[in-house]
């Protein structure tokens, strides 16, 4: 690659080889470690890592047009991926992170693979959005914190280097936060537990914390309960269109791969492509005019959130519903036209299906951010 190639054009290159694997990825669900590889050697994992760190200093429009060629290829690289640009557009621009970590975090990125994600969802709390306290505890320990917990759907364990794990203390009056957590220390096991209908490649498994040692420093931001009532939303807009846009990449590859079908396949009794049957051409239509918004609205917002615009929490989740609930129709879609040559294992387009529902588990859930609008609207 020459120094004239786009950070785009490097993630279009990167994102052949990741389809060509992706299939067998997730047949064995086994972990594509060499994507992350190649993705350091071309320097996407430094996109959001601030410039005055030695980061390409890319903002959301940038991670957002990334993970969606990534996601287009691989959903379950670009899931990871998601969770580390996330962790360092958010470190960019957080008060509470300490600057040495921040500063060791970014160097360790340019340096190699080196991943960060937070851990924030348990076995009997669930995701931290529908309230409650972590089982997680963070105990102080001579001039450090002592980590014992268990932490599950831990999207990238097995490369990830750096835990972010939303922990409560021990006192008697419990603060929540953040505490940075190296892997690979003792007290850390994995237990590979993700064996999924979608995303089998993102190596989601559980982590088990007992007793690990972590300096006092490591401590990034605890608060009381209600402090993080009021400052919680911040990471929402990230997410609300991060995430998504991996989805719309899953559903423009199933676009691609049902056009190529339909105007290739030439049943006999029908004697042309099915690409000429009106039935097809309007169901082509409708998938071409949800990712025409799907474009327009992920474009838009991650245009405002590089703006520093305002924007609302629940403005933020309608557009992950939006966009999320847009992909999942156009894949189904596809399978409305292609019967049982979109659902058979030789075709992509099963995985594309399997993989664009896992959009409807991220917080927050469909029902949440109808609840929140409802609720809004009328004024309760």
């Amino acid at each position: 690659m020459d120094a004239a190639t786009t950070i785009f054009d490097k993630a279009s290159l990167l994102a052949a080889g990741f389809a060509g694997r992706a299939a067998g990825h997730d047949r064995d669900r086994s972990f594509p470690f060499e994507n992350f590889r190649e993705l350091a050697d071309a320097g996407l994992l430094a996109l959001t890592v601030p410039a005055v760190r030695g980061g390409l200093g890319g903002g959301v429009q940038d991670a957002a047009r990334v993970l969606g060629i990534i996601g287009r290829a691989d959903p379950s690289t670009a899931l990871v991926l998601s969770m580390h640009y996330i962790q360092h557009l958010t470190i960019a621009v957080s008060p509470a992170w300490p600057s040495h970590l921040a500063h060791r975090l970014a160097r360790e990125t340019l340096d190699g693979v080196a991943l960060v994600n937070a851990l924030r969802v348990e076995p009997e709390l669930g995701s931290p959005a529908r309230g409650g306290l972590p089982a997680t505890v963070a105990r102080r320990a001579g001039d450090g914190w002592r980590i014992t917990g268990h932490k599950i759907y831990s999207t990238g364990a097995p490369i990830l280097k750096w835990y972010v794990v939303w922990a409560r203390t021990d006192e008697a009056e419990p603060r929540v936060g953040a505490f940075l957590v190296p892997a690979g220390e003792p007290g850390i096991r994995i237990d590979e537990t993700w064996d999924h209908l979608g995303l089998r490649a993102s190596g989601s498994h559980d982590v088990l914390f007992d007793d690990v040692a972590i300096p006092a420093d490591h401590a990034v931001d605890i608060r009381t309960p209600a402090q993080w009532r009021a400052v919680e939303g911040a990471q929402v807009p990230l997410h609300a269109v991060l995430i998504p846009a991996i989805y719309d990449g899953v559903a423009r590859a199933a676009r691609d791969w049902l056009i190529g079908f339909l105007k290739t396949r030439t049943p006999s009794g029908l004697g042309a492509p099915l690409a000429t049957l009106p039935r097809a051409q309007d169901v082509v239509g409708d998938i071409e005019t949800r990712l025409a918004v799907n474009a327009r609205l992920i474009r838009s917002f991650a245009e405002d959130c590089d703006s520093g615009h305002d924007i609302a929490v629940g403005e933020a989740n309608i557009l992950k519903l939006t966009v999320t609930n847009n992909a999942i129709a156009v894949v189904e879609a596809a399978l409305s036209l292609t019967g049982n040559h979109g659902l058979t294992r030789a075709n992509p387009l099963e995985r594309h299906y399997r993989d664009v529902l896992c959009a409807r588990v991220h917080t927050p859930q469909d029902d949440s951010t109808r609840a929140a609008a409802g609720r809004l609207a009328l004024g309760i």
